[in-house]
């Protein structure tokens, strides 16, 4: 299992549209990707889903996980925390 940590760069937060963008980069990889709000990691979530993601409520500069666990985990994470960077493309 890989897992980094990221601050969310998008003004938005993790709103509808970042949400699906975040949802649709996880579905590209094979590898189980779940993540957390770090100051709740209790509460993980699955990244395949556009409910789980919105149920985060992951606002600008919050900090979150991101978890990997399979054979592209290492890519998975990276594509994550890039789109994260990025700001989800907004």
């Amino acid at each position: 299992m890989l897992s980094e940590k990221i601050l969310v760069s998008n003004k938005s937060g993790l709103h509808a549209r970042p949400a699906m963008a975040f949802v649709q980069t996880a579905l590209k990889f094979q590898s189980e990707i779940t993540f957390c709000k770090t100051t709740n990691p209790e509460i993980i979530k699955k990244a395949k889903s556009v409910i789980a993601v919105m149920s985060v409520a992951a606002k600008f500069g919050d900090e979150i996980e991101i978890f990997a666990e399979g054979v592209d985990e290492k890519e998975a994470v990276a594509a994550l925390v890039e789109l994260i960077k990025s700001g989800c493309g907004e």
